[in-house]
């Protein structure tokens, strides 16, 4: 059986300040590509140069296929998030989720209520050799601390501006 390490206890500590305190700070930039349209033909960069996917729109929206998209995209950080979440608290309460696997799909949609669209993100989280009740709580307690999980459940500050 493999030992585990607790992480850092300052990552369970709950801020006490009257604004956001950012810890982390990243940014992409699309360009539009060959067709001018950052969607279809993109390309994101970011800033430290980690990232460089060609944006494809998929063939089920009328695109082109043969690249990533933004639904991928949001897929897999939300689903990267959320295992981290769980692998974090599990270690903390000394539980070891080997095999654990989080399966996030997002889908793309007509929204009813404007006419315009919407995603919408179903999660499935696999730990096996977990009792049920363990994991149960373990997977409550991970959206609570998942930022991704809150995001999607409670909106996202953002500011739009030209510049």
């Amino acid at each position: 059986m493999t030992l585990l390490r607790p992480p850092p206890l300052w990552l369970f500590e709950k801020y006490r300040g009257r604004d956001n305190h950012t810890l982390y700070s990243t940014t992409v930039i699309v360009t539009g590509g060959e067709a001018g349209h950052g969607r279809a033909s993109g390309i994101a960069r970011s800033d430290d140069g980690n990232l460089a996917v060609e944006l494809r729109l998929p063939r089920a929206l009328g695109g082109p296929g043969g690249g990533t998209n933004p639904e991928q995209l949001f897929a897999a950080g939300y689903a990267a998030c959320f295992h981290g979440a769980l692998s974090l608290l599990a270690a903390h309460a000394g539980i070891a989720i080997p095999g654990a696997s989080v399966e996030v799909t997002v889908n793309f949609g007509r929204d009813p209520t404007d006419g315009l669209y919407v995603l919408t993100a179903d999660i499935r989280i696999r730990l096996p050799g977990v009792e049920r009740i363990v994991a149960e709580k373990l997977v409550r307690n991970a959206e609570r601390f998942c930022p991704y999980a809150k995001m999607t459940r409670q909106g996202i500050g953002n500011v739009v501006k030209l510049v």
